[in-house]
């Protein structure tokens, strides 16, 4: 269960993240956010990056096997970065249309699969 509990709070964690990092390029479609400063854009992408701890430092603390979790440390990376990218391109797909999904970039999130899997491996 911690296992799952670790990987959901890892999902919220991204999403937060990814909005914190990419969303603030959007903001200008935004009427209330068209004439932002950079130091406006930058508190509010605080602002938001603050959600991602909250729900990152509590994954890594539940899900780590030395507070008694399933997961060593070279696992919650592998399964962090894997999720962000997953988290990333849906983003990108749903909020930059004008990006486009290529066979290298399928190639590197295969790859990314492969690490998962060989770190994994006992």
């Amino acid at each position: 269960m911690r296992a799952f509990f670790t990987i959901g709070l890892l999902i919220l964690s991204n999403v937060f993240m990814t909005l914190a990092w990419y969303g603030h390029l959007k903001f200008k479609e935004l009427k209330w956010f068209e004439n932002a400063g950079l130091i406006t854009i930058i508190l509010i992408s605080w602002g938001l990056a603050l959600f991602e701890y909250c729900f990152q430092v509590p994954a890594n603390k539940i899900g780590f096997e030395g507070n008694g979790g399933p997961f060593t440390l070279m696992q919650l990376k592998v399964i962090q970065e894997v999720i962000t990218l997953i988290i990333f391109v849906i983003f990108s797909m749903l909020f930059f249309k004008n990006e486009t999904f290529r066979w290298n970039h399928a190639v590197g999130f295969c790859f990314l699969v492969l690490a998962v899997y060989f770190i994994f491996k006992k």
